[in-house]
Formats: C-alpha cells, sequence, structure tokens
C-alpha cells in the first residue's frame, strides 16, 4: 500500500479534493484510535504518537508527487522531511520522558502549521477554496505553543493529549475537500 501511494500518481481535477479527503479520513481513525485504545494502553498510545508524523511525512510526499513534485512543492517537500525527522524523535523521546515527547509535537505542530500555511496560499491562486487549509495552518501553529506550554505541565502526555489537535486538522481537511468538491462540480 505504500508503495501504491508513493507511486500512482492521481491524475484528474479531483485529485486534491479526494487527497484532503483521504487526509481527513486518516485523522478521523486516528483520533478514534488515540480516544479509546490509545486512552487505556500506553503502547497503543505509543505507536499512534509515531504513527502521526510518519503518516504526515507520507502523505505529504504523496501531495507533492501528484502535484508536479518535490521541487514544484517546497512546503510539502520541507514537510515529508521534518515529519519523518519528528516521527524518529517521537520514538526517541517516548522511553525517556513523555513531556519531551508533546513538546516535540508542538515544535513540530508549529513548524508544520506554518508549512501547510504556506502551501495552501500557493494553492489559493491555481486551486481556490483554500481558506480552511490556511486557517488549519495557522492553528496548528497556535496549537503547537499550548502543547509546548502543556509540555512543561505536571500531567504525562498521551495520544489523547494530542488527538484534539487531530481532530482539528481532520475538520479543516474535510472541510477542504467538501469545498474543492463543489467548486469541481460547479467548473464541470
Amino acid at each position: 500500500m505504500i508503495s501504491r501511494i508513493l507511486t500512482s500518481p492521481q491524475e484528474t481535477p479531483n485529485a486534491l479534493a479526494r487527497y484532503y479527503f483521504l487526509r481527513a479520513g486518516v485523522s478521523i481513525a486516528w483520533v478514534i484510535a488515540a480516544f479509546t485504545v490509545g486512552a487505556v494502553n500506553p503502547i497503543v498510545s505509543a505507536v499512534l504518537l509515531i504513527l502521526y508524523p510518519a503518516w504526515d511525512a507520507l502523505a505529504n510526499a504523496r501531495d507533492a508527487r501528484d502535484n508536479g513534485g518535490f521541487r514544484a512543492n517546497p512546503p510539502q517537500a520541507l514537510n515529508t522531511v521534518v515529519s519523518m525527522i519528528v516521527a524518529l524523535a517521537v520514538a526517541a523521546t517516548l522511553p525517556i520522558d513523555a513531556h519531551l515527547t508533546l513538546g516535540v509535537f508542538g515544535v513540530w505542530a508549529i513548524l508544520a502549521g506554518l508549512l501547510q500555511l504556506g502551501a495552501g496560499v500557493r494553492r489559493r491562486k491555481v486551486y481556490g477554496a483554500q481558506w480552511a487549509m490556511i486557517l488549519s495552518g495557522g492553528q496548528s501553529a497556535l496549537a503547537g505553543g499550548f502543547m509546548i506550554v502543556r509540555a512543561l505541565g505536571p500531567t504525562v502526555p498521551t495520544a489523547a493529549s494530542v488527538a484534539p489537535y487531530a481532530a482539528f486538522g481532520a475538520f479543516y481537511f474535510l472541510i477542504s475537500a467538501i469545498l474543492l468538491t463543489v467548486k469541481n462540480r460547479r467548473r464541470a
């Protein structure tokens, strides 16, 4: 499946909308897993925390590939690299300290949010219907700051600590997917 995601370009006007639907669906599944199984099982919580940035890296790589490659999409290219590094950093920090892990997530959310904001601004002229992605990028950066502050607190963070962030991301991807689908249908 991973090789299919990285090697099968989608060459239709609705590719970006389908990509946004996919991102929303995966995020919703992750949030459900974080609030259910991850909330009661520390091993599952740890795996979910590693999988979230790893999935983001894979999704950004697919997005860049489907939209002209890494050179044509610097925000997605950088986000792919950063997200993979963060997945590795999360895996490395989890056994050390969950607070440090949440701090890593916070820094990542800030950077990934700014990159998403940049991608949304760049795509606004070509695709339109990017206001939700722009708003999501800005909110991600703010949420990252909130995560860093929470990482300094006494509560032990889990995947459920990150789930509201992922839920808002799912919401924004879903809104963007719907807006693009409506716009593409009106054009057709």
